[in-house]
């Protein structure tokens, strides 16, 4: 009997031992967790993106303003709309990569001076004599939806085509739709004028929305008789002919 007591004791110590050996091996040791955690740290530093420096961001806006971009918030937008890039208004380290490898825009029907909006893209470009795009802005557009607002209704529609600039209002000028700032009108009391809001999508009654701080200098440049071609990937119709006459 005393030595059956034994050996069922020395098997049940064998067996308390594997038991906690077990255990030992499936438990996480300290250093090995801490290792863990290091390379879970190590990773999220690889793939942090660095921000940009000053001198980065200078570099930036002299690209833009280059390119005709101008600077600040509204260049970044509209290199952004030009680019197809996603519009945020903020310089990125993929943005100012993009920058810097960009080429200046280009006008659809060059070799005069004029100025182009592309709907696509949402931009206004003002070229020099030569057809050289010299300015590029951000602008809002006909949402191409039905509107009901201040006793008026119709279809938000900017024209597609070729038009001049007809006439012209220094200062604000109250439409039956909402103040514009220095308006330039096109087509019908539509006009390229600037405004407080311009949406990065399409959201004007059909007019041609740009940045205000951008209306006065843009009045300058575009006097009456400016032709004004406005065109998506659908239309587009040149002006040269009209520049011969």
């Amino acid at each position: 009997m005393t030595s059956k007591r034994f050996a069922l004791g020395i098997s049940r110590f064998a067996l308390g031992i594997s038991l906690i050996l077990s255990l030992f091996f499936l438990m996480p040791t300290g250093s090995s967790a801490i290792t863990k955690a290091q390379r879970r740290s190590a990773r999220a530093l690889r793939t942090r993106t660095p921000s940009l420096t000053r001198a980065e961001m200078k570099e930036a806006e002299a690209r833009l303003s280059e390119m005709g971009y101008g600077t600040g918030r509204n260049a970044f937008i509209a290199f952004q709309k030009y680019e197809g890039r996603k519009v945020t208004g903020q310089l990125s380290r993929e943005d100012f990569e993009a920058i810097t490898n960009a080429s200046a825009p280009q006008a659809k029907d060059p070799g005069y001076k004029h100025v182009e909006v592309d709907l696509d893209r949402q931009v206004l470009l003002l070229t020099d004599d030569e057809g050289a795009v010299k300015k590029v802005l951000p602008v809002s557009t006909g949402s191409d939806k039905q509107y009901n607002e201040k006793g008026m209704s119709g279809l938000a529609y900017t024209p597609r085509g070729r038009f001049r600039i007809y006439a012209k209002i220094s200062g604000w000028r109250k439409s039956p739709l909402g103040m514009l700032y220095y308006p330039n009108y096109f087509s019908d009391g539509l006009a390229i004028h600037g405004n407080s809001s311009v949406p990065n999508s399409p959201e004007s009654h059909g007019c041609i929305r740009i940045p205000t701080s951008a209306a006065i200098e843009m009045y300058k440049l575009m006097p009456v008789g400016t032709i004004v071609l406005i065109y998506d990937k659908q239309s587009f119709v040149s002006a040269k002919d009209w520049v011969k006459q």
